[in-house]
């Protein structure tokens, strides 16, 4: 396992585990902390326990949370109860952290719920050590993450996820946030919909990845969304994607 060095100008990025296994939290602890530029500040046994200890008025008095790994299966409260209740209670002083749910093949149906919650990734419980640990420096840095391994099929099962009957109303918040995109603003969207990275998109559209970065950014001012993830969920929303298509 590779680690970064740390700049000593940058502040570690403190991380949260959420996991109602005591043995896997050890194991994660045990990854993250051996990087220079992360550390685990806070444990949970459950979402409870972390809505509790996350809460913005603790969080003012213990130290600010960067990221949480969280699970979606605990006891007393699951991981997408709590990264909504998380996510929602942010304030001003006390900024919410980012959530990256821990999912697994047979639980990616919780991926649009998770979402609609306020996770900014998704890994699977079995990635490699240097898997989860880009996950965290990459939410992080404000993008969005959905597990390599997997980023194809999640989003094909967001697509079966939403409805595919009529198309949205006029009056659809997902159709007017589109409404205010240029077309090629709508193709680089499309595109990302479908699993495409940055460099893939700049390859279809015989553009520099630097001007899809600059697409991908006015794309999310434009919709309302925090991150890629995000506006996936609105071109869904939109019709701009459909299923097989």
């Amino acid at each position: 396992m590779t680690t970064t060095p740390t700049d000593p100008q940058q502040p570690l990025v403190r991380v949260a585990l959420v996991d109602d296994q005591q043995l896997v939290r050890a194991g994660f602890r045990m990854v993250i902390d051996s990087q220079p530029d992360l550390e685990v500040v806070l444990e949970a046994g459950d979402g409870a326990q972390a809505v509790r200890a996350l809460d913005p008025a603790a969080r003012v008095a213990t130290g600010h949370v960067d990221v949480v790994l969280m699970d979606v299966r605990m006891p007393t409260m699951d991981g997408l109860e709590a990264t909504e209740r998380i996510v929602s209670r942010a304030t001003a002083a006390a900024p919410a952290p980012k959530v990256i749910v821990l999912t697994t093949f047979d639980l990616d149906e919780y991926v649009l719920a998770a979402i609609r919650a306020g996770a900014s990734g998704f890994l699977l419980k079995d990635a490699p050590p240097e898997e989860m640990l880009a996950a965290i420096r990459t939410v992080h840095r404000g993008d969005a993450v959905i597990a390599p391994s997997s980023t194809r099929r999640l989003l094909e099962h967001l697509v079966t996820a939403l409805p595919d009957d009529a198309a949205p109303s006029a009056d659809h918040p997902a159709q007017h946030a589109v409404a205010q995109l240029t077309e090629r603003e709508r193709e680089v969207l499309v595109l990302m919909a479908r699993g495409r990275s940055n460099t893939e998109i700049g390859q279809d559209l015989f553009v520099a990845e630097a001007t899809v970065k600059t697409h991908v950014g006015r794309i999310l001012a434009k919709v309302g969304a925090r991150d890629r993830v995000q506006a996936v969920v609105v071109a869904y929303e939109a019709g701009l994607v459909r299923a097989g298509s």
